[in-house]
């Protein structure tokens, strides 16, 4: 039977609705079920191994290191080195979040390699350039680099194989490997901004003065000066091996060549002369972390995600929510479950932007209230079952942590239409829009530009890699930043990273977040691995900014609640919301936006427009979740990719 909350849900669907025959109440609350559609793309079984990322030659790469003999980790590291080759989108200048399960220690491991604000990086000095928030591009926009980093630190400590044989495949492609339309594409609808940095233009406009200047789809894409950069590191690790240093400590003599050597001098020289704050001791004091992630229990499953610096626990916080109420009673995507999931994500990211930051900076954040079931269970209790709150605010964890507010004066004056302009939300009757991914120019002058510059910002890419072996390692990642159009540090081939805009420069808009040189700004980037029965259950991650945590959320529910397998569950219709403040360009929100798929009925829509959402439609709109199911019955995995993007899985 469903739970109280559950029945009040669905009586005031019927309750709301205008009066119509018992047939089309019914319908109402049905939506099309993915569990009886066959899926675009085939599932992947494997029982030795699986390599899943955002490109094929990604996943590849992470195929000839199996091939090898390496285990998840390696191979993992080769995706993400390869994904950096190939801009996916990201380069090596940018940012890495991983967990990691541990077959030996039987553990979930956290891997924190978000790069920190560099010296000079202050919100006076923001202030002083007439800026409320870091651009959203170039120099001014970096953060120390931290994926080679995390890759170097993930290879030392849990690989098996040599630096130069897990870069092989990277080095390879960085000789030449032929471009991808979307790519290519993009670099040619972003050369204006290529053009303003003094180092990108050589490696990205391999046709100066033509009309396209961008490579074509299927040209060899060459980058001598990172194949450059990746001989560097083998050789530091090769010249390391021969002076009798182990396996370990010769792959952290390339971490530190990167960041104290040859290649840190050239990157920050380059980075200067483009205007980027960087110091050679700023990149010298950077330290990759290995941590301990947070998670919870949802009906006996396990969660994990990283900490409070990156959007992950809200996820955690949505599904403490949902837990009070009886999703399944409702039926996949009927109106009450959608309104029910939207209303949690509300709740659950009000608390994201206002409480998450940097864990190794004061304040500290409230985890433990944040986390608590108690104030999930009284969080849920906020949800009108009849219409969508636009005033949703964050709530006050430290009573349920026996503490006392220290930002309360702040939290009294948050209010959510501060961050939703009003010329720029949704009009009535405009519904039907298709939105496009990819970043726009900034400032753009009228209103309904702006709203698209909004919602292109709010789903700025990156990609995901999923890797599992039959020992048990599993690998979750979602790397970003230093996409197209990024500066690139002088003859390194590096690009930076963009991702200080996702910092805030008043207390009032996110007491935990406020930029300051050394910190890192709380990312959207959330690998997740869940465990059940103390073993991997499902290893899942996406790309697109602050849609992530939510088609995440809604993809294990799929699994969890509705039985789906993992490729039905990866490719299933999602709600997506812009209630949360857009943890890019101006951080705004648009309370009461909601993205539906183009498949949702009519009386469905209806429905939840009459609770006071304004809806806008895709084709798809999952998100390119990457996933894999560990089959216990059966000791085998299941591989999902959804049809969204171009991501794509091997297996063996």
């Amino acid at each position: 039977m469903p739970t109280s909350t559950a029945r009040r849900l669905l009586a005031a669907l019927i309750f709301a609705a205008t009066p119509c025959s018992v047939y089309a109440q019914a319908r109402a609350i049905q939506a099309p079920d993915p569990r009886r559609a066959p899926t675009a793309k085939p599932p992947i079984h494997a029982k030795h191994w699986l390599a899943i990322t955002g490109k094929p030659l990604s996943a590849t790469a992470g195929s000839l290191i199996f091939a090898k003999g390496g285990n998840a980790v390696d191979a993992a590291a080769a995706m993400l080195a390869a994904g950096c080759t190939m801009w996916d989108t990201l380069s090596c200048g940018g940012e890495t979040q991983a967990l990691i399960y541990n077959p030996r220690l039987k553990k979930v491991i956290g891997i924190n390699a978000l790069g920190v604000a560099p010296s000079g990086a202050t919100a006076a000095y923001y202030a002083s350039r007439g800026l409320k928030h870091p651009p959203e591009y170039g120099p001014l926009a970096a953060v120390t680099p931290g994926t080679i980093g995390g890759l170097l630190t993930m290879l030392a400590e849990y690989g098996t194989l040599s630096l130069g044989e897990v870069l092989a495949p990277a080095i390879d492609m960085a000789d030449g490997f032929p471009i991808e339309a979307q790519l290519a594409n993009t670099i040619e609808r972003q050369k204006g901004w290529i053009k303003q940095w003094k180092y990108a233009p050589a490696i990205m406009l391999t046709h100066p003065g033509a009309v396209r200047e961008a490579p074509e789809p299927g040209e060899l894409f060459v980058q001598r000066d990172l194949a450059t950069t990746w001989r560097k590191l083998v050789d530091a690790e090769r010249q390391a091996r021969r002076g009798g240093k182990s396996r370990k400590a010769a792959i952290y003599a390339a971490y530190d060549r990167f960041y104290r050597g040859d290649i840190a001098r050239e990157l920050v020289r380059g980075a200067r002369e483009d205007g980027a704050l960087f110091t050679m001791r700023d990149l010298a004091d950077y330290k990759v972390r290995i941590e301990e992630p947070v998670r919870t229990t949802y009906k006996g499953i396990d969660v994990y995600k990283l900490a409070f610096w990156q959007q992950g626990p809200a996820m955690l916080q949505a599904l403490n929510i949902l837990e009070t109420v009886d999703l399944k009673s409702m039926g996949y995507n009927s109106p009450a479950y959608m309104h029910t999931v939207y209303q949690a994500m509300s709740l659950a990211f009000a608390d994201r932007d206002f409480y998450y930051g940097d864990p190794y900076f004061p304040p500290e954040e409230p985890v433990k209230g944040l986390l608590s079931k108690e104030y999930a269970r009284d969080r849920a209790k906020l949800i009108d079952p009849a219409r969508n709150d636009a005033t949703i605010k964050p709530g006050d964890p430290y009573p349920y942590q026996g503490g006392t507010n220290p930002f309360a004066s702040l939290l009294a004056n948050w209010k959510t239409s501060d961050f939703a302009p009003v010329d720029s939300q949704p009009k009535s009757g405009q519904q039907d829009r298709v939105i496009p991914i990819a970043p726009s120019a900034p400032e753009p002058s009228d209103a309904s530009s702006r709203d698209s510059a909004f919602t292109e910002s709010f789903y700025a890419g990156t990609t995901s890699i999923e890797a599992a072996d039959a020992e048990g390692w599993v690998v979750s990642i979602t790397p970003s930043g230093g996409w197209v159009p990024a500066v690139i540090a002088g003859r390194t081939g590096i690009g930076l990273s963009q991702r200080a805009q996702s910092f805030v420069t008043d207390a009032k808009d996110g007491p935990f977040n406020v930029i300051e040189p050394g910190k890192r700004p709380r990312v959207t980037l959330t690998p997740t691995l869940a465990l059940k029965d103390g073993l991997p259950f499902l290893s899942f991650a996406v790309q697109g900014g602050d849609s992530q945590d939510q088609n995440l959320l809604q993809f294990f529910l799929n699994v969890v609640e509705f039985g789906m397998t993992v490729q039905q569950a990866v490719e299933a219709p999602n709600l997506n919301s812009f209630q949360m403040r857009s943890s890019f360009g101006a951080h705004e929100a648009r309370p009461g936006r909601m993205v539906v798929a183009t498949s949702l009925p009519d009386d469905t829509r209806s429905a939840l427009r009459r609770m006071g959402y304004t809806l806008e439609f895709e084709e798809r709109t999952s998100g390119p979740i990457t996933a894999i199911w560990f089959d216990r019955a059966h000791r085998t995995m299941w591989g999902g990719a959804s049809n969204h993007g171009e991501d794509y899985g091997i297996g063996w």
